[in-house]
């Protein structure tokens, strides 16, 4: 069933990271495809993609239309994301019907949506990978979450306070952050705290040597369509990489009007990022009775 009905329906999800950290699995399985547990209708434990669990998250937002940016050798996603109806009938045949009815449910997601996948043929950053939906984004205002994050709540109301807040603030940028332990291994932002949950961003940036706060940037982004002024015209990292945080930095030089919201309590971010990590998202979906 759809949520609350948004104003934003198109939705730009990077998938094209090449997961070094978690080889050797990644070298042929995009990381965004590593498996989660997630609980169906009558409780059962289902296995699942967490890059399905991100798009599903979406699709109950009545998000529409999705962008998958991917990189080469990520056949995988697409297959997965094409609806093979003969699968089901050989699920129902053989009497597995809870698991027909769980691959039928997304299908019926799948032909709902218009999905489109466009290539990032190097790893270039993560603003690159935004920059190369350009032209789906059509010169409107779009979400972006990254096909490797996961909120986990009973309810996905985070996205609606985003894109609330977006649109009330008259944002150029609106994105998610959370309080961590160790901020230098993520974008960081210094800014008002205007609110509970709520910041007026004066400065980001990535990974930190020394880090202006403790408030660390998750890759859920709503944007006006001048972020790609920004990506068009900013200089790589040392890396060699177009940083999103770098870009979104030249919006607060230029209009100073970036927010971010931060997540509530009961609502859990998962990242997969390590392999620590990934052994934690998966503790935490297998226990998890609301997801």
């Amino acid at each position: 069933m759809r949520g609350t009905t948004l104003s934003i329906t198109k939705a730009v999800i990077p998938a094209a990271g090449l997961g070094t950290r978690l080889l050797p699995i990644t070298k042929e399985m995009p990381k965004e495809m590593l498996p989660i547990f997630t609980r169906g209708e009558h409780n059962e434990i289902f296995v699942k993609p967490l890059l399905q669990a991100v798009f599903e998250q979406l699709y109950s937002s009545n998000f529409a239309e999705f962008c998958f940016v991917i990189g080469r050798g990520k056949r995988t996603i697409e297959d997965h994301f094409t609806p093979d109806w003969g699968f089901v009938e050989y699920l129902l045949s053989k009497n597995k019907t809870k698991e027909a009815n769980e691959l039928e449910a997304f299908y019926k997601k799948i032909q709902n949506s218009i999905l489109m996948f466009v290539n990032q043929p190097q790893p270039k950053g993560f603003g690159d990978a935004v920059l190369k939906a350009k032209a789906f984004t059509d010169g409107g205002t779009f979400l972006v979450h990254a096909g490797d994050d996961l909120i986990l709540s009973e309810r996905t109301t985070y996205i609606k306070r985003l894109v609330d807040t977006f649109q009330t603030l008259e944002a150029d940028a609106a994105f998610l952050v959370e309080k961590v332990s160790d901020p230098t291994k993520y974008g960081v932002i210094k800014g008002e705290q205007i609110e509970e949950y709520l910041y007026h961003v004066s400065k980001i940036v990535e990974k930190p040597e020394v880090p202006p706060s403790n408030v660390a940037v998750i890759a859920v982004y709503v944007f006006k369509p001048e972020i790609y002024r920004q990506l068009e015209t900013v200089a790589p990292d040392k890396a060699g990489e177009i940083q999103l945080t770098s870009a979104i930095q030249g919006l607060i030089e230029d209009r100073d009007a970036v927010f971010a919201v931060e997540l509530q309590e009961g609502e859990d971010r998962i990242d997969i990022g390590t392999t620590a990590d990934y052994w934690t998202a998966l503790d935490i979906t297998y226990g998890l009775n609301a997801y």
